[in-house]
């Protein structure tokens, strides 16, 4: 008997081979002749994907000769250029690479001539877990929820962090949170920077996040921040409006037109303001209130950066790593010194104005003492000027 004849679904052509089901679609192939046919010759369908009804793909690769010693994960990811090399990974670990019908390790030497089926499972869609995480609640309602963040915490997960966030511990407490937008992202309305404590509001419902998530938009929702920053600011107040856009150079960081590396231009510069006034001189540092109108990503940085007058602590946009006070160097700070002290907000049911301060917290007040020390500058002045935010 004939050996069957076999319809390729990918590119229409045919040709005589034993067949065998994997998954989805038949897929026949005749090792023998595969073997004998020269790389540039083979089928022109063969290793190609072919789709089944799980909406996963199938590819089929053969080793050859050449391929011996070739590590299984190091193949696969040479052959399916659109696979990562940790997906083909997770792939060979869930045991939907097979060599010869059978599932393998990364780390298997292929010796040439097997055949290996890879079904290209699509990821499952990422949620967020809830976890067990201490929260300090400064204000709740049935529609919101505002938090006094703390530094080092990082608001949802994203790439490379996917636990330990904000909206993790808020899971965590059984909080009930809006689900109108990202499923990493239930409740978030806006954000704060990792390094960056403070007051964060959260929608509770998908009505309040729609309120809130306008009345951002129509910049109705005031915030207020306290900064350290590098020099001494000449004025008692001031205003900076430059456009934010991404660096071109260094992806990880915003820039601005002024401020951009290697004179290259920003792509999509969008316009923001922030509004500044000094509350105290402390040696070579200015302690500000800040007043962003915007909610560019790392707006505030990016402008006193700007400025030549970058946040302490905030390496990443240009500041010392230590401050110095004349022969006195001040130990690291370990985070940036950038505090949300307060937000006003229209409560988004009843339109009632609620205000919500979170104080400066021990390691902020404690590096004030020890910059106040080292400058000669009497701590009741230093407090003082933070009256309405310790």
């Amino acid at each position: 008997m004939s050996a069957p004849e076999l319809y390729s679904e990918s590119s229409g052509s045919r040709w005589r081979g034993g067949g065998s089901k994997i998954g989805g679609p038949t897929v026949a192939v005749n090792p023998a002749r595969l073997l004998s046919t020269p790389l540039l010759r083979r089928p022109p369908c063969y290793n190609l994907p072919v789709a089944t009804l799980a909406k996963s793909e199938v590819h089929e690769l053969l080793a050859v000769d050449t391929d011996a010693g070739t590590r299984l994960d190091r193949f696969v990811a040479a052959h399916c250029r659109e696979l990562s090399r940790s997906r083909v990974q997770e792939l060979i670990d869930g045991d939907f690479v097979l060599v010869n019908g059978k599932p393998a390790k990364s780390s298997q030497k292929l010796r040439g001539g097997e055949l290996i089926t890879v079904r290209a499972q699509p990821r499952p869609a990422p949620q967020a877990e809830a976890e067990a995480i201490p929260l300090e609640v400064l204000y709740e309602d049935e529609d919101v929820i505002v938090i006094n963040k703390a530094a080092g915490m990082t608001v949802h997960a994203g790439a490379g962090n996917v636990s330990g966030t904000l909206v993790n511990a808020l899971l965590g407490r059984g909080q009930a949170l809006s689900q109108a937008g990202d499923p990493l992202r239930p409740g978030i309305v806006h954000r704060l920077d990792k390094e960056t404590s403070g007051v964060i509001l959260v929608a509770k419902n998908d009505a309040a996040h729609a309120k809130l998530g306008e009345a951002f938009r129509q910049r109705a929702i005031k915030k207020t921040y306290i900064a350290l920053v590098q020099g001494i600011l000449g004025k008692k107040s001031g205003r900076i409006e430059l456009a934010i856009g991404r660096d071109p150079i260094h992806r990880t960081r915003m820039t601005t037109q002024r401020k951009s590396w290697h004179g290259a231009d920003i792509a999509n510069p969008r316009e923001a303001r922030t509004d500044w006034k000094a509350l105290a001189k402390i040696g070579s540092t200015t302690l500000v209130e800040v007043e962003p109108h915007t909610g560019r990503m790392h707006q505030i940085r990016v402008h006193f950066s700007a400025l030549k007058h970058p946040v302490v602590g905030d390496t990443l946009y240009g500041a010392a790593s230590e401050v110095r006070v004349g022969k006195i160097t001040l130990p690291k700070l370990g985070r940036n010194f950038l505090h949300a002290a307060k937000l006003g907000f229209a409560q988004p049911r009843t339109g009632a104005w609620i205000e919500v301060r979170a104080a400066l917290p021990g390691e902020l007040r404690e590096y004030l003492r020890k910059l106040g020390d080292a400058a000669g500058e009497p701590q009741g002045r230093i407090d003082a000027a933070l009256t309405a935010y310790l």
